[in-house]
């Protein structure tokens, strides 16, 4: 893949209860498979409940008809991840396998706003009324891309697109004695590109943001989340065991018991 990274941390006191890693790489991007536009994704377990964490970065421009090519890749993505399960292994094959989802990235949706509209909305940081121009929101709930998929509300500014080493956006203010790289090629409407979304039960966000880092023409993003994971009881099923061995024997009834 081409700039597209993926890394999971755990800490050290969990890092023994993480098992059965995978990674997947679909590309989507020339001729619908060169990786500047694609996917990582990583699948593992902790303790007994599997986790799948996709990076993705889906189809740019502003242009009528981008947002359908940008849906296109998430689909796309969707059906050609495959993780492998050597054998007859219950171990998830594809995204959706899994118990808990993330996915996160350049995903590119932009803003169905002029240029006009979009900076008045953001200088007078009306956050809920710039979202409902938001591409990715809209197609969220009408299920073209991400059916099913949650995201945090977004109560900070747009992250892209930046005049690099700026806070200003490109095409804002005065650009006199700047080259162009350092304009940014260009006007743009600014957009939320920058984004990360969950699937699952057991999942509950606790807090969603943006950084303040003018290392590219983005920001990045952050999202924090409490994850419930199912945990096996070697106790309980040796309790369980030695009590059915009992009961057997005395021709008694097993009881149930909750793991």
């Amino acid at each position: 893949m081409v700039g597209i990274f993926l890394t999971v941390w755990v800490r050290r006191g969990l890092r023994k209860c993480v098992q059965s890693l995978k990674v997947s790489t679909v590309g989507v991007g020339a001729m619908g498979y060169i990786g500047n536009k694609g996917a990582v994704s990583v699948s593992m377990s902790v303790y007994q409940t599997m986790f799948c964490f996709v990076c993705s970065h889906l189809a740019a421009g502003e242009k009528p008809g981008d947002v359908h090519k940008r849906n296109a890749d998430v689909h796309e993505i969707h059906r050609r991840t495959r993780f492998a399960a050597p054998g007859d292994l219950q171990l998830p094959r594809n995204i959706h396998d899994h118990d808990r989802i993330f996915w996160l990235g350049d995903l590119n949706y932009r803003l169905d706003a002029s240029y006009e509209r979009a900076h008045e909305l953001i200088s007078a940081g009306s956050w809920r009324e710039l979202a409902e121009t938001d591409q990715l929101k809209r197609e969220l709930r009408k299920g073209r891309a991400f059916d099913g998929w949650t995201e945090g509300v977004l109560e900070f500014a747009p992250t892209y697109k930046y005049e690099l080493g700026s806070r200003r956006y490109v095409g804002v203010g005065d650009h006199q004695g700047q080259s162009q790289s350092q304009r940014g090629g260009g006007r743009r409407t600014p957009a939320w590109c920058d984004r990360v979304l969950s699937y699952g039960k057991g999942l509950r966000l606790l807090g969603y943001r943006r950084s303040e880092l003018a290392l590219s023409d983005h920001r990045p993003v952050t999202a924090t989340y409490a994850a419930e994971v199912e945990v096996f009881s070697s106790r309980k099923l040796q309790r369980a065991l030695t009590l059915t061995d009992a009961e057997v024997e005395g021709g008694q009834v097993v009881p149930d018991l909750d793991f």
